[in-house]
């Protein structure tokens, strides 16, 4: 696993000097990654998720493991990602608008969109972290840790935002296991139309559920501190 720890190990440090009084402030691994979630690539076919942002709704162990449980900030996160080959790199970034990337996504659920009144649910971009390039880090797990922290509140969803595409997907699990992504009523079955959440306070439906896969990320989150009573 390459990780890069630097920015969590300074975080550590700094709750330790923040004294008793705020020791309730705590490292939360939202979405946490387990052995179970392991991208499909390589592999024929070679599995990824494209153009659209998407959060896991339910694992083996989680009913909804991507919904903030406490006010914080997002100080990194984290992705495991396959090992494409070369000719599946070159597909990839012909059909799907160019080379792998990826960037975190806060979303607050909101209701159905006057729009559109048919939808089962949508959700609005609170605020989003960098775009990042994947590809150097092909067949790895890294974490990135983000330029600027990113506030959080209770309730809220970290979701994965694809522009393009990205061998982060694992597939073949349990029936129970299930990601949504921000697609519309008919096109759920196409991967290659542009879906994707790319400004704040951006609205879309998430319409599409897909059954016995995961996304393979996981966001890093500082609890704020309250004092001890």
């Amino acid at each position: 696993m390459n990780k890069r720890l630097f920015p969590l190990l300074a975080v550590f440090g700094a709750l330790a000097l923040i004294g008793p009084a705020l020791a309730s402030a705590r490292i939360i691994d939202l979405g946490a990654l387990d052995s179970v979630a392991k991208p499909g690539c390589p592999g024929t076919p070679c599995y990824a998720i494209s153009r659209t942002t998407g959060y896991q709704t339910r694992n083996a162990t989680s009913k909804a493991p991507m919904v903030v449980t406490r006010n914080g900030r997002i100080v990194a996160w984290t992705i495991a990602l396959g090992k494409p080959t070369t000719k599946q790199i070159k597909f990839f970034d012909s059909k799907l608008g160019g080379e792998a990337t990826a960037q975190l996504t806060i979303l607050s659920v909101t209701k159905k969109s006057k729009k559109t009144p048919k939808a089962k649910d949508g959700a609005v971009v609170s605020r989003q972290g960098e775009i990042v390039k994947l590809k150097p880090y092909f067949g790895k797990t890294v974490q990135f840790a983000l330029q600027r922290s990113i506030p959080v509140k209770k309730g809220q969803i970290v979701a994965l935002t694809v522009p393009t595409w990205a061998p982060a997907l694992a597939t073949g699990l349990d029936s129970s296991t299930v990601w949504k992504a921000s697609r519309g009523e008919g096109q759920c079955e196409d991967t290659q139309g542009q879906t994707s959440q790319l400004a704040a306070k951006q609205f879309s439906d998430y319409y599409c559920k897909y059954t016995t896969a995961r996304i393979t990320y996981s966001a890093q989150i500082v609890s704020d501190p309250t004092p001890n009573r």
